[in-house]
């Protein structure tokens, strides 16, 4: 049983690796048995059609993904607002130089859910999970987290990482993802501006104190 499961996981790594190296329309069954050096039809039997490749190949994607959100929440959380945003920067850095070939995935599974149901329930499943580990992660650095600023916060980053993945490094400058660091600064100060100034009930407080007879 363990040696299928792990043979079956061999089949989904080699399926992701494909997809980012060819595309979907270069996933195959004949092309992963190749790369994954097994005797040709392996990956016909276990998953039938190339549908179901492709939705193990997501599946996979998607573990992969959880993995990776267990080691963040497992590492020491942000103590306050500077400290998110480096660890923000540090995680849109790592798309494109050592995030693939999953971050490549990502995309493909972009895709791909404007035709298959399976893998737009899994893009679902990866937004949803991205919500409750930026509020929480927010929430962690004091920041005033709402559960509607992290949806909008969440849906911010999953595009400009597709964005980030998807154009021409000449033309990151135009949409403002060539300074990933100032990326990062950006998109927490939009959603949550940082307080400039006195605090206007403080400074209306202390003025009544002052007042006539006092």
């Amino acid at each position: 049983m363990a040696g299928n499961r792990a043979r079956r996981e061999l089949l989904q790594d080699t399926a992701i690796a494909v997809l980012a190296a060819k595309g979907s329309r270069g996933l195959t069954h004949r092309q992963v048995d190749t790369d994954a050096g097994v005797p040709e039809g392996t990956t016909k039997n276990y998953f039938p059609t190339r549908d179901a490749l492709l939705v193990a190949a997501a599946e996979r994607h998607f573990q992969l993904y959880l993995a990776d959100i267990a080691r963040l929440r497992a590492a020491a959380a942000p103590a306050d607002r500077e400290g998110f945003i480096a660890l923000l920067a540090q995680i849109m850095r790592r798309i494109p130089e050592g995030a693939r070939p999953g971050a490549d995935v990502f995309v493909e599974m972009h895709a791909e859910a404007l035709r298959n149901p399976a893998v737009s329930n899994l893009l679902a499943d990866m937004m949803y999970t991205d919500f409750g580990v930026n509020e929480e992660l927010q929430r962690a650095a004091g920041l005033p987290v709402t559960l509607a600023s992290a949806r909008v916060f969440t849906r911010c980053l999953h595009a400009a990482t597709l964005n980030l993945l998807t154009t021409p490094a000449e033309d990151l400058a135009r949409i403002g993802l060539d300074d990933l660091d100032a990326f990062a600064r950006e998109l927490v100060d939009v959603v949550y501006p940082a307080p400039t100034g006195p605090v206007f009930g403080r400074s209306q407080t202390s003025h009544r104190s002052k007042g006539p007879g006092r």
